[in-house]
């Protein structure tokens, strides 16, 4: 045999080879938003694997029963027990019903008898003109099953099994029953009611001739889950909005919250709301579910991750047997979260749109939402919007001048609190106290200038939560934004800023611009007005830093935020500029603040207000220990 040589050609051969495999293996490696989506994606497969695990015992149904085919039949009752009747029956197989009216369109699939697309005919996914309609549910993203245990020991699915459907009319209501039969007259039934205009339907679960077919000794589990889809432009903001919202002891609403795998178990439930932001799946029952579990779990992974859907929800809620039977009235709701729509209903639904707590929420449902629903009567959102702002700065103008005039009376008694300072310059307590004297005897409160501040928190929150919950403001376009209800992007970036995004906004920036000037008008008054006290802060300086650093978090935050309430803060500061201008050029005048003060001062002085009766008290004990510590 011949001796095989070395061959170099062979080894330059396998050198070349191996880095043009290592140079496609680095050019096609994939980018970091890449990564992400395949790991989000092997994730959503990890999960739907293990579902299938834990339901391994799932019977599959085959087609039709051949009619006089009695080994098939015989094999059917061995693994389905009665029910095997449902399978020999020509219904049998992978077939929809479809119910829908001029608002929403439903199909209700054979296999399982529940709803496996709802389609919301009056609403687009993502922008206007997208020509695709918002669909809560499809492509399998919700589930709807019943765990059935037999008389004759089989654990059934009704997920797995076929139902018989039905559809009858009465005048313009679509009835549709979807029959579970175990015999011609023995069978559990869905039975769905649509009427002619309207989101909700009537949805009833029961049952006849199940006593002898079912282990009635415990109740059924119902078993209802959701994966959101996203409809919106921003997802970041939709995520945020989408959560699980239920109505539980006396009537009391709450939520889940947004983080990963949240679990809770709650009693005397009446309604479940899947709430995607805009849109709501719901369901609701006459008589409470004694109990229900109750899963959210947040399936966003960051703001630069494209991904299908917002939360997963999941909800497990147990089915009394009555004589035997099963008898629940329920409710299905698949529309918009709409406030006013909802609130229609009676049954407390409007608590799912998220309008603040307290006083927030208070002022959003009795005046905000009345005030700004008649303007879009006959004006439309943007404009309605500039309307509702100059509304709201001329109720709330009265408590822009309180404010200002406390201003222009500190900024006139500067001069003599300056020579306070320099007189007790060597014993700062006594400063305090003769600079207390001074406001009292002028008739001066030093914190009447922060009361009026204060005063419009509550109104600043409420917008804050008002706007991005407003569906009015959907895809409603308004100069250059194409949608209210979204950030309004005039610049795409290409590439990712933490905390900013892809895109740049126009109507924050102008909100940032305005807000600057406006700080700027006020901190400098008050900046005047305020004398240094010794040993605190410079608050000048500080006052100074936060004029640049409160627009560019304004800029940072709204960036991603609805264009509507950036516009109404654009809106707001400016007017509030213009009314600060009007009432300091027009309005006060320093030189008769200066005379009335000084005409205050020989007046008898005003009785101590107990904050500054009590401020008084302390800073003369403090002076006592003071003096008792220099005698020692």
């Amino acid at each position: 045999m011949e001796e095989k040589k070395f061959d170099p050609n062979s080894i330059i051969g396998f050198i070349l080879i191996f880095g043009i495999l290592i140079w496609i293996m680095y050019n096609n490696q994939p980018s970091e938003k890449e990564v992400a989506a395949e790991k989000a994606k092997k994730e959503l497969v990890l999960k739907e694997a293990q579902s299938k695990e834990t339901t391994s015992k799932e019977i599959t149904v085959p087609a039709t029963v051949a009619a006089g085919d009695t080994l098939q039949m015989a094999q059917m009752q061995k693994s389905l027990g009665n029910f095997a009747y449902s399978a020999a029956l020509p219904s049998a197989k992978e077939a929809y019903t479809t119910i829908e009216n001029k608002l929403v369109k439903l199909k209700i699939a054979n296999k399982g008898g529940y709803i496996v697309e709802a389609t919301l005919k009056n609403y687009e996914r993502f922008k206007k003109g997208s020509g695709e309609l918002v669909k809560l549910i499809k492509d399998n993203n919700a589930n709807l099953n019943i765990q059935l245990f037999t008389s004759d020991n089989h654990t059934l699915n009704t997920k797995d099994l076929y139902f018989e459907p039905t559809l009858t009319k009465n005048g313009e209501d679509q009835i549709l029953s979807m029959r579970l039969k175990s015999a011609d007259n023995q069978y559990l039934e869905y039975k769905y009611v649509l009427k002619a205009d309207d989101y909700m339907l009537d949805f009833d679960i029961q049952s006849q001739g199940m006593s002898k077919v079912l282990n009635t000794s415990k109740p059924l589990n119902l078993e209802w889950d959701l994966k959101g889809y996203t409809n919106e432009k921003s997802i970041t903001t939709e995520n945020r909005y989408s959560e699980m919202y239920y109505e539980h002891e006396e009537g009391k609403s709450n939520y889940m919250g947004s983080g990963k795998d949240k679990t809770e178990n709650v009693n005397q439930v009446s309604y479940i709301a899947y709430k995607q932001h805009f849109f709501s799946s719901i369901l609701l029952t006459s008589t409470p579910f004694e109990k229900a579990e109750l899963y959210s779990n947040n399936l966003v992974g960051g703001d630069n991750v494209d991904t299908t859907y917002t939360k997963q929800f999941k909800a497990i809620v147990p089915l009394a047997f009555k004589n035997g039977e099963i008898d629940q009235k329920m409710n299905w709701y698949y529309g918009p979260t709409d406030y006013k729509l909802l609130k229609s209903y009676d049954r407390n639904l409007e608590d799912i749109v998220a309008l603040g707590w307290g006083i927030f929420g208070w002022i959003n449902r009795h005046a905000f939402i009345p005030i700004y629903g008649f303007l879009t009567l006959f004006l439309q959102q943007g404009w309605a919007i500039v309307l509702f702002t100059i509304l709201v700065k001329l109720v709330m103008s009265p408590i822009t001048y309180k404010s200002f005039l406390s201003q222009a009376k500190m900024k006139v008694l500067r001069p003599e609190i300056a020579e306070l300072g320099e007189k007790f310059k060597k014993d700062p307590m006594k400063k305090q106290q003769e600079t207390m004297k001074l406001y009292n005897k002028a008739g001066v409160n030093p914190m009447a200038g922060c009361v009026p501040g204060l005063l419009q928190m509550p109104v600043f929150y409420a917008l804050f939560q008002f706007f991005p919950s407003a569906i009015s403001l959907r895809q409603k376009g308004f100069l250059w934004a194409d949608d209210l209800s979204s950030y309004d992007s005039v610049y795409e970036l290409p590439f990712h800023i933490p905390a900013y995004g892809n895109h740049i906004s126009l109507f924050p920036i102008l909100a940032s611009v305005a807000i600057f000037f406006y700080m700027k008008m006020t901190t400098g008054d008050q900046q005047m007005a305020a004398p240094q006290q010794e040993g605190m802060p410079d608050m000048a300086k500080m006052m100074k830093v936060m004029i640049y650093i409160s627009p560019l978090m304004m800029l940072l935050f709204f960036n991603n935020y609805a264009a509507g309430l950036s516009l109404y803060y654009f809106i707001s500061n400016s007017i509030t500029i213009g009314i600060m201008l009007v009432i300091k050029n027009y309005i006060i005048d320093s030189d008769k603040i200066h005379a009335q003060i000084q005409e205050n001062k020989l007046k008898e002085p005003k009785k101590q207000g107990k904050f500054q009766r009590k401020l008084q008290e302390v800073m003369e004990q403090q002076e006592a220990i003071k003096a008792e510590q220099k005698k020692k």
